[in-house]
């Protein structure tokens, strides 16, 4: 089977731009295509993306395992581990790697429900 070549006909409403237009409309395509996946990127995250970031934070790979499963199971992910731990440690005025402890060992997770039920801050 040909393919019927049609490459005049599809470009006629490129054919009068300029090599600065041309480019300009290729990037503004980019954009289009890509905006949904940046838009994804920003709304949502991974347990692999929010231990990463706890890592980051001074935390062991099994302590940020923990505290991801934590945030995990009460449906905090949106707000994300690292920025639950750092919320705890502002209200209970704790060292961020002791809030972080704090919450492997089953501490404070009712409060952190409670901090996190009129949005985060």
């Amino acid at each position: 089977m040909k393919r019927a070549d049609d490459f005049q006909q599809r470009r006629t409403h490129l054919a009068n731009l300029t090599d600065e237009q041309l480019k300009e409309r290729f990037w503004q395509l980019a954009e289009k295509i890509v905006d949904p996946m940046i838009d994804l990127a920003y709304k949502n995250t991974t347990p692999s993306i929010e231990r990463s970031v706890l890592l980051r934070m001074g935390f062991s790979s099994l302590e940020a395992k923990a505290i991801v499963e934590g945030v995990m199971d009460r449906g905090l992910m949106g707000k994300g581990a690292g920025h639950v731990v750092y919320r705890l440690a502002k209200e209970k005025n704790l060292q961020i790697r002791e809030a972080g402890l704090a919450l492997v060992e089953g501490k404070y997770w009712d409060e952190i429900a409670a901090m996190f039920q009129g949005g985060a801050k």
